[in-house]
């Protein structure tokens, strides 16, 4: 990477070999801040370290946990238990993690008698927090924000139990509301539009919660005390996406990708795959620390269109910019519908996504809540593309760039330290070893 953050990715006659992924950034998150609750210790194995999850330790710590760092993966939590986090003298600083600024609300929502302010970085000061302050509020927490955003101000009281329908799809909303839920008086019950993301219900299950899972709502009761003893945490299902599209768009590609997390609710891109005609294979199941994980293996795949609708959307809300790629080298038009969501991102990855992917030639167009795709069944010519600071859309570039007919120039790429520090470097390894087969 140069001084400037402008990384260029050249691209590859095929990808082949076997390669594994940090573990699930979202998984680790959780174990951390549900770990500090607990009582005694909890060990996570496979702990997924980038800046988001460093940003929990340093939050968690903060609080009055202690936290070991036995290996880069590995880790010691020794939990307070329920009530025994402790109000630092300053602010606590949450950098870009969405997720820790959000869950971390909903416990200390819980912690009567004390107050505590969270901040972060500007990214996730433009991100909207009024979708937290209003549950809570509800339950009887008191929670001030800056007109919807950060700096948000938690002062823990006494709360009782609610029905809360989620307006927007959410995993991070719902978490937050059964992470109060345990503090609570009475049962607490969050109610989806649509399936989200549930390892915090089986965390929670895990440690011992007393939780109840429906078709479309979730409820947890008041807890005493938790214990998890150790988490095991499988690879990244997002952090396994761009080598999966990767594979497909390049010919004569035989990529393997061990240990990944295969929650359902997590990959809802192998879907959308799969009806484009994509060549994915799941083998070697099994459970990894209670989630269900596996082996793919990808081969090269001639794609035709498809559409995404809006119940597809938070089953593959990370995956959907590396979704306008596949489309751009499939058959037909492809469209995506219901995802205004992507705009309250790190970055308008809707706006980002069109600009960056155009650039490199694809025909995209944006509309208020997605995309359409032109597909041409060709590589993309390649060029400059934007990540405007967002993980997500450095790591798209790069996979255009391996696509592409001359290349892609990703600027910002440092931006993959949020979620996959070592990303370029597994590419340009993959790449190598590719090409010298």
């Amino acid at each position: 990477m140069s001084a400037a953050g402008v990384v260029t990715v050249a691209p590859v006659a095929r990808l082949t070999g076997h390669i594994a992924v940090p573990g699930d950034k979202s998984i680790s998150h959780r174990a951390v801040l549900v770990g500090a609750v607990c009582e005694g210790e909890t060990l996570v194995r496979g702990f997924g370290r980038s800046a988001d999850t460093e940003a929990t330790i340093g939050a968690v710590r903060a609080l009055g946990a202690e936290v070991e760092e036995l290996d880069v993966d590995t880790l010691r939590v020794h939990g307070v238990g329920l009530r025994g986090l402790r109000a630092p003298a300053g602010p606590i600083d949450c950098a870009n993690a969405g997720t820790l600024v959000r869950l971390l609300a909903g416990i200390l929502a819980g912690q009567e008698g004390q107050e505590f302010e969270l901040t972060g970085d500007a990214s996730l000061s433009s991100r909207p927090m009024g979708r937290i302050v209003e549950p809570l509020r509800r339950m009887g927490a008191g929670v001030e924000s800056e007109d919807g955003h950060l700096p948000l101000r938690v002062a823990g009281r006494a709360l009782h139990g609610v029905v809360y329908e989620l307006p927007v799809a959410s995993a991070q909303v719902k978490s937050c509301v059964l992470l109060a839920g345990l503090y609570a008086d009475g049962e607490t019950t969050v109610v989806e539009p649509v399936p989200t993301r549930d390892h915090t219900e089986l965390l929670l299950a895990a440690a011992g919660a007393r939780v109840s899972r429906r078709p479309t709502s979730v409820t947890v009761r008041p807890a005493e005390r938790l214990a998890l003893g150790e988490v095991e945490v499988p690879g990244d299902f997002s952090s396994a996406a761009p080598f999966v599209v990767a594979a497909t768009l390049v010919p004569g590609s035989e990529l393997h990708v061990h240990g990944v997390n295969l929650n359902p609710r997590r990959t809802g891109l192998l879907e959308i795959l799969e009806r484009m005609g994509a060549h994915v294979y799941v083998y070697n199941r099994r459970r990894v620390g209670g989630e269900p994980a596996g082996d793919l293996e990808v081969r090269a795949a001639p794609l035709v269109a498809t559409e995404v609708e809006a119940a597809e959307v938070p089953l593959a809300i990370d995956e959907l910019p590396l979704f306008a790629l596949a489309a751009s080298h499939a058959r037909g038009e492809s469209v995506l519908r219901g995802a205004a969501e992507l705009r309250a991102k790190e970055t308008d990855r809707i706006d980002a996504v069109v600009d960056g992917l155009r650039a490199l030639g694809a025909h995209i167009t944006g509309t208020p809540d997605g995309f359409r795709v032109r597909g041409v069944p060709a590589r993309l010519r390649g060029g400059p593309l934007a990540s405007r600071g967002d993980h997500r859309i450095a790591m798209l570039g790069a996979v255009a760039g391996l696509a592409s007919r001359e290349g892609a120039r990703v600027e910002d790429a440092g931006a993959v330290a949020v979620s996959f520090p070592g990303f370029f470097e597994l590419l340009a390894e993959l790449a190598a070893a590719s090409a010298g087969e």
